[in-house]
C-alpha cells in the first residue's frame, strides 16, 4: 500500500509549509463550526480543504512552489512588523516616535525635552516637534 502512494506522489508537488497551515486552518474552522453552529463557516473550511489538497497532487511544481514562497515572505514580514511594534511598545516610557514629512523615515526622540528641532538622519530635514 505504501508503494503505491509513492508512485501516486511522483511528479507531484507534496505538502510544504503553506499547506500545513492550510490544514491547522481547516481543523480551525470546523472546530468552530461546531460551536458557533454556522453553516458557512464550515463551507469555508471545506473551500480551505479542498484547496490544500489540489496543491499537493498538483503536477504544477514550480507553481507551487512560487505560491509557498509567497507565503513565505508574507509570514517573515509579519513577523518583521510584529517585532518592531513590541520593541516600540517596549519603548514607549522613555522615547517619542515622530516620522519626517519628507522621507517618512522614523525619528526616535527622548521624552521630556520640551520643543526640540529634529534632524532627520536619512534626508538631514529639520522639523520642530514637543517631546
Amino acid at each position: 500500500m505504501k508503494e503505491k502512494v509513492q508512485r501516486f506522489m511522483v511528479g507531484r508537488y507534496g505538502f510544504d509549509e503553506l499547506s500545513k497551515v492550510c490544514l491547522w486552518m481547516t481543523v480551525l474552522l470546523m472546530v468552530v463550526s461546531m460551536f458557533a453552529k454556522k453553516q458557512w463557516i464550515y463551507l469555508i473550511s471545506l473551500v480551505v480543504l479542498v484547496y490544500t489538497y489540489f496543491r499537493a497532487f498538483s503536477r504544477k511544481t514550480a507553481k507551487r512552489q512560487q505560491e509557498n514562497q509567497r507565503f513565505r515572505n508574507f509570514r517573515y514580514q509579519s513577523v518583521v512588523k510584529w517585532n518592531k511594534w513590541k520593541e516600540r511598545q517596549a519603548q514607549k516610557k522613555s522615547y517619542r516616535f515622530y516620522k519626517c514629512p519628507q522621507c517618512k523615515q522614523t525619528v526616535r526622540v527622548p521624552k521630556g525635552r520640551g520643543r526640540i528641532c529634529i534632524t532627520c538622519p536619512r534626508c538631514r530635514s529639520e522639523f520642530i516637534r514637543k517631546s
